[in-house]
């Protein structure tokens, strides 16, 4: 079956699906968490303000559209989740054999389901560098393996965009 010429295809490794699914769902899980989200700094940086110079205007648009947004994302979430599925029950990275990690996956993502894809590992990785402490290039620290993580991350991200842009 060949995929529609504005179709992106999207190659993973088996371990690189089951990662990623770890990061989409931990990613979810802080959008539906307890309701001190709203506080979490990594949510702050989801929704950034509106009124940077008015905090109370900042604070009112927030309430107003912060909901929406947070279950927008959550709904793409579990688009690349169900996505995700390919790599099969496997949650522990740990657990697979060298070949079953190595086996390859491609997704046909049409340009809806690529839009949802981008838009997520943009968010997950803008959770992470939160997490991190990233606001600039400088804040990069090599020896971490989090950081590992968060350039992958933008690597995939980068690629996807590519391939989107391509398709278009």
């Amino acid at each position: 079956m060949s995929a529609a010429s504005e179709d992106v295809l999207l190659e993973l490794s088996r371990l690189e699906a089951v990662h990623l699914r770890g990061l989409v769902n931990q990613f979810v899980d802080l959008l539906t968490g307890s309701p001190d989200a709203a506080t979490d700094p990594a949510i702050s940086r989801l929704v950034p303000s509106a009124y940077p110079d008015d905090e109370s205007a900042a604070a009112q648009f927030r309430s107003a559209t912060q909901p929406e947004l947070l279950r927008r994302r959550t709904h793409e979430a579990a688009a690349v989740l169900a996505d995700l599925a390919i790599a099969g029950d496997v949650t522990d990275p740990q657990s697979l054999s060298e070949s079953a990690a190595r086996t390859e996956f491609t997704l046909t993502l049409d340009r809806g389901r690529a839009a949802s894809w981008m838009r997520t590992l943009a968010a997950v990785r803008l959770v992470l560098a939160s997490r991190l402490g990233i606001t600039s290039e400088e804040d990069h620290d090599p020896d971490d393996p989090r950081f590992g993580v968060y350039e992958w991350l933008g690597y995939r991200l980068d690629q996807l965009t590519r391939a989107a842009s391509a398709a278009a």
